[in-house]
Order: C-alpha cells, then structure tokens, then sequence
C-alpha cells in the first residue's frame, strides 16, 4: 500500500512539473498600476483598492493571475489565496468570496473605513481525485480594501430649542449637550445616548458631530437630523445630507439614543422611580429588599450600598428591578455602556470583580453607566480620634449591618467614611443618612450602619 501511495505521488509530480510549454489554466490578466510578483512560471498582479461600499456581488476580484503551466493540460489547478496563515478560495480569475475578505478585516482591524493592506500569497493545487499537490506558491503581494462602514464621529452634541435660556441661545455651541459613550472604539460600540428635559412643547432638535464642535463651525458640513423637518416620531432614521430638525412634542424628560452604524435613533420619555431594587444570587434571585435612592431626577442617578454575595456558587450576579419582585421593564446589563471600578457587565447580568461584600454602587439610567466601589472598609472618624484614622467596623452578614463596640464618639462630631478617603461618606441625620451629609453630634459606644435600605428607605445607623 505504501509503495502505491508513493508511484502515485511520483507521477502527479512529474505531470504538473513546469516546462516551457505554456498550458493557460486561467484568463491571463494584467493590472498596469502595480508590478506584478512571481507565481512559479505564472505571475500574479494586485488590483487597485478596494472599497467594500461599492461591492454588491458575491465574490469581489482581488487580484489578477497568470497561471503557472503543465507539461499536463488535464488537470485543472485550484487557488487558494493566504492572509495571516489562513486561506480562502480563489478562482482563477482572481475573485474570492466579499464576506470572507469582509470577515477578515473586520475580525482584525475592526469596521473603521480605513484602507487594510493584506499582505498575500497565493497557491495553485492540482489533484488526480485522490492526491492533491501544491504546484507553485506565490511572491507576497499586497490586497488592499477599505471595509464597508458608514463615517461615524468620534463624539455628537445635541443642541435644540429645549436649550435656550436667557444666557444663550439653544442651537449654539455654547449650548450644546454631549452624548454619553463608552470606551470602546466608536466602530466596535456606535451607540450614543443623551439625557435631557424639555419645559415646553413642540421643540426642535438636531445633532451636531464633535468636528463641528472643535471646529467652532457647528454647521460645517456632518451636521445629523432626521429626513423630514419637524419629524415628531419617537423612533426613526437620521442622516447627515440636507438633515431637518426632529421635534419634541410634549414637555418631559427624555433619553435620546443614536447608533450611528444603522443611522437609527429613538426618543424615550422616562420617569424615574424613587428607588431601584437589587436581586441576585445573594439572596438565590428571591429577594429585592436592598435597594439604591434616586439622588438626581433629571438624570436618573441612583447611589447607595448594596451587599453582594454568592452563597449557592452562581457567580456575583444580580440585577435591578424598578418595582421590587417584578421583572417588567427590568434594568439589565445591556443597557449599559460604561463599568467603572468593580462593576463588570456578565452577558446581561451585572456583576463585580472584587469578590463578597458590601459596594457603593453609583447607577446613571440616563447615561447609562454603573461604578461599583468595595467597601473595603466602613470607618469611624471625628472629634473622639481627633479626625485622624478611622475605627473600622465589622459587617454583620446576618443583620446587614457594619457594627463598632467601644467606639467612644463623642458629640463633638463625627461621621462614616468609605476605605478611608472622603470621596464617599455618611452623615447628617441618624435615621437618615445621606452622603456628604452634616457631622453626627451623638456620643455613644455601640454603633450599628444598616446601609443597604433593605428594611428602610433611608439608610440610618443607631449609636447606644
């Protein structure tokens, strides 16, 4: 058997040696603007670049090859053309498949509109039916494509009448209103989202790209809106050619988002709730008692101490409901554009990367973003430590609570703070503590934090 394999193998060679007879096993083609590179006795040429936006067949010609010849006509030769170590058929007219060259690039470099220059080889087999021999392997020569992708800035402003006050002008740069986006490349994540309100009805409206802004000339030439002016729709299509103003209908606080790779946007009145609620695998997804406050209306910001936990090995999962056990209109992970600090986005679940335990947890609806802070350690500093170091606290997981035992503060003032910086820290009232607040006046020795809200609205502490 192995003496047949090898004759076989001895023959095909011999058959598809090159000689100076010239056999064409495909359409000789020239490109005048680049040197052609050698391919056996063959050639291959580049073709000019590509711009994907123009291609609407199915295969797209990337080069232009002169075969290598046979002394054996018989057999046809296959291509196979290579980037990176991968390869992908090719006909013998130079023509590979658009969503492979498409896939490739994009899968490298991205969706950005740029020129991609390939560097390529190219390979002819031929095959008896049973054995196939690679006869010649092309000079490396260049597939230069640009992907196909619309141009989207790397940042928009929205200006509007909604945003004129007796100061300035709503339709100017001074006025202009950023949309929030996140950190990923604008080709990759081409989602941009703005929070605003409006005090009247029936408001213009239109987007301006951040060149303008820079520029100093809003209306150069880029400037976004929908189609037809005056367009009330809450859903719709933008474009930057001849783009009219869109129009608020009603006074109310709106989210307006853009994705600016399918020129999509949708306008959506919110009204935010006074509080969001927590479930997870800290409580087996069973319970919504912790809860967050609403701080800024306008915005929809969302602040408080949530204790996370996985006590049935799920993961630090969770997510966040507006009525607590309902699952309605629930606020998940894809909504979101920015995790900041801790907080990690687990494929629609939020979730944290800094293991068990109580977070500070700053929630903006209208901008979509999530800082999640660990409490490393819950402090206790004033007038009794001479506002120097903190008396740290143990958390009680049974009473949800931080807990301090001859802590000894005294009525000259005090406050919590977070792992002892002031960024984040409690005081004011008791039985109602809010971040920043004023010192606490009440002397005592045990003192229990409940900061999670979960059998109150307020977050409160008692001092004996």
């Amino acid at each position: 058997m192995i003496k047949k394999i090898l004759l076989g193998m001895t023959l095909l060679m011999s058959m598809v040696s090159c000689t100076e007879d010239f056999t064409d096993w495909g359409k000789p083609q020239t490109n005048p603007q680049e040197d052609a590179v050698t391919f056996g006795n063959g050639s291959v040429a580049p073709v000019d670049v590509i711009n994907l936006a123009d291609v609407n067949t199915e295969k797209v010609k990337v080069a232009s090859i002169v075969a290598p010849t046979s002394s054996n006509a018989a057999y046809t030769p296959n291509y196979k053309i290579n980037f990176d170590g991968q390869s992908f058929d090719i006909d013998a007219d130079g023509n590979m498949a658009t969503a492979e060259l498409t896939s490739y690039i994009v899968d490298k470099w991205g969706k950005r509109p740029l020129e991609r220059d390939i560097d390529a080889t190219l390979d002819a087999w031929v095959s008896n039916g049973s054995t196939a021999v690679k006869m010649a392997t092309s000079a490396t020569f260049q597939v230069k494509a640009i992907p196909e992708a619309p141009v989207i800035e790397e940042g928009y402003y929205l200006v509007g009448d909604m945003f004129t006050t007796e100061a300035h002008d709503g339709w100017t740069k001074e006025a202009a209103k950023a949309f929030n986006h996140s950190d990923k490349d604008v080709y990759e994540d081409p989602v941009f989202t703005v929070s605003f309100e409006t005090t009247k009805a029936d408001q213009y409206w239109k987007i301006i790209p951040k060149k303008n802004i820079d520029s100093g000339d809003i209306w150069a030439a880029g400037v976004v809106g929908p189609k037809v002016d005056g367009d009330d729709s809450m859903t719709g299509l933008l474009t930057n050619g001849d783009a009219k103003a869109g129009k608020i209908a009603k006074a109310g606080k709106y989210k307006l988002t853009i994705n600016m790779m399918d020129n999509s946007y949708t306008l959506e009145e919110v009204n935010y709730d006074p509080f969001i609620y927590f479930i997870g695998s800290t409580d087996g997804w069973s319970s919504s008692d912790q809860k967050l406050a609403l701080v800024d209306e306008a915005k929809g910001v969302y602040t408080g101490y949530v204790y996370v936990a996985d006590p049935n090995g799920a993961g630090l999962q969770f997510k966040f409901q507006r009525v607590a056990g309902s699952w309605d209109n629930e606020i998940n992970a894809g909504a979101f554009n920015t995790f900041s600090d801790a907080a990690t986005n687990e494929g629609g679940n939020f979730g944290v990367n800094a293991g068990e335990g109580v977070y500070y947890f700053d929630v903006n609806l209208g901008e979509g973003t999530i800082t999640a802070t660990k409490v490393e350690t819950m402090g206790i500093i004033g007038g009794f430590n001479n506002w120097a170091g903190d008396a740290v606290m143990t958390w009680n997981a049974e009473e949800y609570c931080f807990e301090a035992t001859n802590a000894g503060v005294t009525a000259d003032g005090w406050k919590f703070r977070v792992n002892g910086g002031w960024d984040i820290n409690l005081g004011g009232s008791l039985n109602n503590l809010t971040a920043g607040g004023d010192n606490l006046s009440v002397a005592g020795n045990t003192i229990k934090l409940y900061p999670t809200r979960k059998t109150s609205e307020n977050i409160y502490c008692t001092v004996k």
